[in-house]
């Protein structure tokens, strides 16, 4: 798959704050989720990206098009729905977002056009000749998106789209960024603070903390290579029981009253651990098992802190 988003030591700076701290590294997903705490430098990465902030140092790359020289390259190939509400109320629907097909480059006759086909493909088509200023929130969600693919972008960048959304509306839209991403004929970056949008929709997750990258990998490898933790809780003799989990890879810790914590080995299987218990004849009370979720992955990154990565760069391997 070819490079998204390159980042070359890229810092922003507001006075003496530094924003963004030389960001390094190569995005290349069909799908990528953007997390990170507030303050942490999301919002600053996208307006760098589209050309709205200035890099201080370095630059990025977006579908092959540097940021600093290429502006209106990027903003005809790139979508973007923001976070807040960016709309004229008195115009209709598709008369503004005719005008963002325009802006974005497409002459005015397929600019309409693509306003009706984007106003319908997002279930507005009936209120398209409705003032926007008369729309639910749900409906300016709706009528962002249309406006951030009406003139058919290759990335679409989603800023919090979910926002202020009832659980209905917050499912439709969820399945629409799912339907984009499954064309294949368009990449997504999705920023949100709601880690089950990024989970239901995203394939990788780059998650930034203090203006640095401090987490980026493909979300099915990583939950594969997470190590699986366990909880018994056992009556029987724990000792031997454990020594025998431990010479098939596990790791124990013994915490009294029958209670075992452990690290599950590599191709072992929970069925092994019940075998195990009755050729030790342990008898399991309770048993706890799970793999890291998406919040468990964000939550060990951001607490990174101590250790950043150096020079902002994206990290090999789990941090």
């Amino acid at each position: 798959m070819s490079t998204l988003i390159q980042l070359d030591n890229l810092s922003v700076r507001f006075g003496a704050r530094t924003i963004l701290n030389q960001l390094s590294g190569t995005l290349a997903g069909r799908a990528i989720g953007l997390l990170g705490p507030n303050g942490a430098g999301k919002s600053t990465l996208i307006n760098t990206l589209l050309g709205f902030y200035q890099p201080s140092a370095g630059t990025a790359q977006v579908l092959g098009h540097d940021i600093r020289t290429q502006t209106k390259q990027i903003r005809t190939l790139v979508g973007y729905m923001p976070e807040n509400d960016s709309f004229i109320a008195n115009m209709t629907a598709v008369a503004f977002i005719r005008l963002m097909a325009e802006l974005s480059g497409l002459p005015s006759e397929a600019a309409l056009e693509r306003a009706h086909e984007a106003l319908f493909y997002v279930g507005l088509g009936e209120a398209r000749y409705r003032k926007l200023g008369t729309y639910s929130q749900g409906m300016k969600q709706l009528a962002k998106l249309a406006q951030a693919i009406a003139h058919g972008p290759k990335l679409i960048i989603l800023d919090e789209p979910t926002n202020g959304l009832d659980p209905p509306a917050r499912q439709r839209m969820i399945r629409l960024i799912k339907e984009m991403k499954d064309t294949g004929e368009v990449r997504l970056v999705l920023c949100s603070h709601l880690l089950r949008d990024v989970e239901e929709t995203c394939d990788e997750v780059l998650i930034l903390n203090h203006g640095r990258i401090v987490h980026y990998s493909n979300l099915e490898e990583e939950r594969k290579a997470n190590r699986r933790f366990v909880e018994l809780e056992t009556v029987g003799d724990q000792a031997p029981f454990a020594v025998a989990l431990e010479k098939l890879g596990c790791e124990c810790a013994l915490s009294g009253h029958g209670r075992i914590k452990m690290v599950m080995s590599e191709g072992l299987d929970i069925r092994d651990i019940y075998r195990v218990a009755a050729e030790r004849e342990v008898q399991l009370r309770r048993l706890n098992y799970r793999r890291d979720s998406l919040e468990d992955i964000f939550l060990k990154a951001v607490e990174q802190v101590s250790r950043p990565v150096p020079n902002g760069g994206i990290p090999n391997g789990d941090l």
